[in-house]
């Protein structure tokens, strides 16, 4: 049985009106699943890839399956023979390839499946593997080192402003929302979406399109969490300062190590954790609580 891990335990740097201190912070951690499928005779078994999505260890047998029957790949359990993690050659994350044998008789619904392969690693299925693949396709790599920076007080004030302009958030209640501010606080850009992913899509075309690109001298704000697609677009666009009000995953904070990027969470009701680089965000002068 794989053993699966849904918590790590992540140094951060606490930070509230009082101060600041070194503390553990538990993410929740984001890994890929790849779904792979087994169809046809015995004599004459083909095996395919169906589709790659980041996810939270645990009940992988569940989303396999689930995926295929809402993709309307198959269509009752009796199509199945057997779910389990496979265990490759891949230097970690070896129960992140999960595979589903179908019945013999049993001809699969594939017309529709390319769409659903996600491919940004070079491996497939290892976080380290995704990692240097985006690193090979970025053209704008942030510099842990640069003068881009934003103070303690108006990191806080960010979320308020978003608020402030979420016009279609106001009339349906229910929409994800990225910003772009400098680090004065003016805000750049604002794009809205049922899905963050296509919000953050969205605000990066309209850059594009602006001629902005890169990114290194803004800051992004997150409605919500901050996940590894989140964090990958970002580092795509040279974005330095990613803060989110809601929780980064593991996989995000990787990615925000490798790139450099400073990575904030929990951006609401005055206090933010800092996960990554630290050195951009200037502190109010409090005494250290260590």
């Amino acid at each position: 049985m794989v053993k699966e891990r849904s918590v790590l335990q992540f140094p951060i740097v606490k930070v509230d009106e009082h101060g600041h201190l070194t503390a553990l912070d538990a993410l929740a951690i984001e890994e890929p699943l790849e779904i792979r499928l087994a169809f046809g005779s015995k004599q004459n078994r083909t095996v395919k890839n169906i589709s790659v999505t980041m996810r939270t260890p645990g009940n992988d047998a569940e989303l396999a399956t689930g995926f295929l029957f809402t993709e309307g790949i198959i269509s009752h359990r009796d199509d199945l023979s057997s779910v389990n993690h496979c265990f490759i050659a891949c230097a970690e994350n070896k129960e992140n390839v999960i595979q589903v044998e179908l019945n013999e008789t049993f001809i699969p619904q594939l017309q529709h499946t390319d769409r659903n392969f996600y491919t940004t690693s070079s491996c497939g299925v290892c976080g380290k593997g995704s990692i240097a693949a985006i690193k090979t396709v970025s053209s704008f790599h942030p510099n842990s080192k640069d003068d881009c920076s934003i103070s303690q007080e108006l990191l806080l004030e960010l979320p308020g402003r978003l608020r402030q302009h979420q016009a279609v958030f106001d009339a349906t209640g229910g929409l994800h929302a990225c910003a772009l501010f400098l680090p004065n606080g003016e805000l750049l850009l604002l794009r809205e979406d049922v899905g963050r992913h296509n919000a953050l899509d969205k605000l990066i075309g309209a850059a594009l399109e602006k001629d902005w690109l890169p990114l290194n001298k803004t800051v992004l704000l997150l409605s919500g969490r901050a996940s590894f697609e989140l964090i990958q677009k970002a580092a795509m666009a040279g974005i330095a300062i990613i803060a989110a009000v809601g929780a980064p995953s593991s996989l995000a904070v990787e990615l925000a190590l490798e790139f450099g990027i400073t990575l904030i969470g929990f951006l609401r009701q005055q206090r933010f954790n800092i996960y990554t680089n630290e050195h951009r965000v200037l502190m109010a002068h409090y005494e250290d609580k260590n």
